[in-house]
């Protein structure tokens, strides 16, 4: 595939935006190649500036759950258009989109919308060191929640892809404040609780981790945080910006049997557009401002544009059979893969959760950052540009999720499959 046009554009643009790209795990340096600059997507397929088409399974990274230029999504987008794009009022959208997505999460009593997935996880950690008056966080190695100061400390995501556990820029005073325990591992949690008992003001963590790969949690993780974080008056915060409607309608969460203080959304609820949003019980979001000290404000929160794009994708995903769907597709794929591996000696392992999957060039399933760290990242970098030749667009960097739309087809995945078969040939 010639990508003439595209490396020209990266030309253009390395003069103008920092290595030509808005976000650094677009750059593709972590794979040995150039990124694509992409003109246009519909359905489960991107097109780039050279006119090659791919089977996409980034997803714009987790959001496009119902597929590119959806017709229902951009046909209510072109009538809130025509309204106007943002007024700095409240709108009745807002309202019709915190009752669904309240609806779907329980445990979101209240919710307040953001611009971003990093606005809501900063957002939501002042509201807890607010609530307790405790200046301590503690998160988990190798999980990403957004480029926050002070949550760039041992982070996932494009962190980890470029090689930086954390960033210069970040105070050290400011990094200080920031606990990292062992994912999967409750007793380096409660080790940590007993040096510092009342200075912990919450834990972070993410709903399906993505940003080191799909790494689940085991057997009663999740439960053990929320008695840790009882037992010693901290709140529990788990950011479903990745995760949140990717195992079902609803939270990861939902799937532990679980109620956290606070939840974290983005992605999927502005269905391509720039959104988030975090919520919990009343109690504690009824101390955001207005009506409480803990100050936080956004000029584009809640625009009526995003808010119609989370309506129209939500009422999608609620209808009857979209998981079940979705989930079959996964299974075929990532089954699919596992075969092919298993019959050309390739040494990996395919990690699923709902529509989220990553493919490990390990010989096990990690736990955790360090095992992650431990993955054949040369293989993953060959396997990337192999695949992509055949015109399959995977997320260009080992430690990310890709994911399934309702837009692919079994004749998606049947031809993702002839091309992962080609690219484990002599890997």
């Amino acid at each position: 595939m010639g990508t003439k046009k595209s490396q020209s554009l990266l030309r253009e643009a390395t003069k103008l935006i920092p290595g030509g790209v808005n976000s650094p795990v677009r750059a593709f340096s972590a794979v040995g190649s150039k990124p694509l600059f992409i003109k246009k997507a519909s359905g489960a397929r991107v097109t780039d500036a050279d006119n090659n088409t791919y089977i996409d399974y980034v997803g714009s990274w987790g959001p496009m759950i119902v597929g590119h230029a959806n017709p229902k999504v951009g046909a209510a987008l072109k009538r809130a258009i025509d309204r106007g794009t943002s007024y700095g009022a409240p709108t009745e959208s807002e309202i019709t989109l915190a009752k669904m997505v309240i609806e779907a999460m329980p445990a979101m009593e209240m919710v307040r919308f953001v611009s971003s997935g990093t606005e809501a996880t900063m957002s939501a950690i002042r509201l807890a060191r607010g609530v307790t008056g405790r200046d301590r966080i503690l998160k988990f190695e190798g999980c990403y929640h957004g480029h926050a100061d002070s949550l760039l400390v041992k982070a996932g995501s494009g962190a980890a892809t470029l090689g930086m556990p954390s960033s210069p820029g970040v105070p050290k005073s400011l990094a200080k404040e920031t606990y990292n325990a062992i994912y999967n591992d409750l007793g380096s949690v409660e080790k940590i609780f007993k040096k510092d008992p009342k200075g912990i003001s919450c834990i972070i963590v993410e709903g399906i981790p993505g940003n080191m790969g799909v790494v689940p949690p085991v057997e009663g993780f999740m439960k053990g945080l929320k008695k840790i974080c009882k037992k010693y008056g901290a709140l529990l915060i788990v950011d479903e910006v990745m995760s949140g409607f990717r195992l079902c309608y609803g939270g990861a969460h939902q799937t532990y049997d679980i109620v956290p203080d606070l939840v974290c959304l983005g992605k999927v609820i502005g269905g391509g557009l720039p959104v988030g949003a975090f919520g919990g019980r009343a109690s504690i979001m009824k101390q955001l401002s207005p009506t409480g000290p803990v100050y936080q404000a956004g000029t584009l929160s809640g625009n009526p544009i995003a808010m119609t794009a989370g309506i129209e994708t939500l009422k999608i995903l609620a209808k009857r059979g979209q998981y079940k769907k979705l989930f079959k597709l996964t299974d075929a794929l990532t089954s699919g893969i596992a075969e092919i591996a298993a019959r050309r000696s390739v040494e990996s392992c395919v990690v699923k959760r709902g529509s989220m999957f990553t493919l490990f060039f390990t010989a096990e399933p990690p736990q955790n950052f360090t095992e992650v760290c431990k993955a054949d990242l040369k293989k993953f970098a060959k396997y990337f540009r192999r695949m992509l030749s055949h015109g399959i667009y995977i997320a260009p960097s080992a430690f990310e999720a890709s994911f399934m739309s309702l837009a692919h087809t079994d004749k998606d995945i049947a031809k993702t499959l002839e091309a992962v078969d080609k690219s484990f040939t002599r890997l």
